[in-house]
């Protein structure tokens, strides 16, 4: 796999400076049952890599002391991890907002079938992955199969309430182009996967978040090696747009590695990039009184993917009326 690093290092990304912290955003480990095109991670069944206890433990003891609302659970696949059932108990008892980041065919795996079920009964938003609401689309991105089985965890959210309006159980579904295009309009996109996955295959959600893919990892590898890079990079700047800067995620939020290091986002995180103006890797042991709020946010070439067009965040698009031109059916 290339590395689209040292092609990101010089830029002139606005500066950026942390507001107050929301969120921490773990991530659990490499491990996934997937290999998808686009992972910044590049997570696949043969990583081992995942988080220890321990860190697990640090995080909550973090999370205490700063006032963190939300824990926000990544991967790779984030319920592969031995210990994740542990960690979604602990942090809800502590009052935190969890939300798991999932894949929807983890739902099927062998030991892993009662996995909605835990969900449902602790409370956890789901941020489930569907690139597209057609077969053709999902399956080219993901792999023969994911589709259909994306379907059916779909369907076991659904029995359980996700997804269903007053149940309190949030089924949020996120959307990122096959290629190296910008993701279109978050609204419109949200209508047209609500009416087709319901009309299909009688699906509900609550809300679809239109993400765009970043240049680094594997997807990153995928635009060097096919040489659009360049244009692609050209795209995100072209399509800057200053006013995104408000409401990028890293002004909340703060990534951490399985390993315990801090990054200013899960990009960054994959990037190897530390933490603000850190020369070295900053553990989150080093953090736990530490006040970080209105520290720089160290940024590189791949933020544009944060501010282009409609802009784009772990929640989705930062401005839904941003116009583009792509649609699910042509991606």
């Amino acid at each position: 796999m290339r590395d689209t690093y040292h092609l990101l290092q010089k830029t002139d990304f606005p500066a950026l400076r942390r507001g107050r912290l929301e969120t921490l955003q773990a991530n659990l480990g490499y491990r996934c049952n997937q290999s998808c095109f686009h992972c910044h991670v590049a997570a696949s069944p043969k990583r081992t890599e995942e988080m220890a206890w321990d860190t697990m433990e640090l995080m909550l003891q973090f999370a205490r002391r700063q006032g963190i609302v939300t824990l926000d659970l990544t991967g790779g696949a984030p319920e592969l991890n031995p210990h994740f059932r542990r960690l979604v108990q602990a942090a809800r008892a502590q009052g935190l907002r969890v939300i798991d980041r999932c894949n929807l065919t983890i739902l099927n795996e062998p030991g892993h079938e009662d996995l909605a079920e835990f969900l449902a009964a602790n409370a956890v938003e789901i941020v489930a992955s569907l690139p597209c609401y057609l077969e053709e689309n999902v399956d080219r991105q993901r792999g023969d199969g994911v589709f259909d089985s994306s379907l059916a965890g779909l369907r076991k959210l659904n029995a359980l309430g996700y997804g269903l309006p007053d149940s309190g159980r949030i089924l949020n579904l996120v959307y990122n182009p096959v290629g190296a295009t910008l993701p279109p309009p978050q609204e419109p996109l949200e209508a047209a996967y609500k009416e087709q996955l319901a009309i299909r295959y009688g699906i509900v959600f609550n809300r679809l978040f239109a993400l765009a893919n970043m240049p680094i990892q594997r997807f990153g590898s995928q635009l060097v090696s096919r040489q659009q890079f360049d244009g692609y990079m050209g795209l995100l700047k072209g399509a800057h747009r200053d006013e995104n800067l408000a409401g990028v995620m890293c002004k909340t939020l703060i990534s951490v590695s399985w390993q315990g290091q801090v990054h200013d986002c899960d990009f960054n995180q994959m990037l190897g990039m530390p933490l603000g103006c850190a020369a070295a890797p900053v553990h989150l042991a080093d953090l736990l009184d530490v006040d970080i709020n209105n520290m720089p946010i160290r940024v590189a070439g791949h933020c544009y993917g944060c501010t282009a067009g409609q802009g784009s965040s772990c929640g989705g698009a930062l401005d839904s009326h941003s116009p583009q031109e792509e649609t699910c059916t042509n991606s």
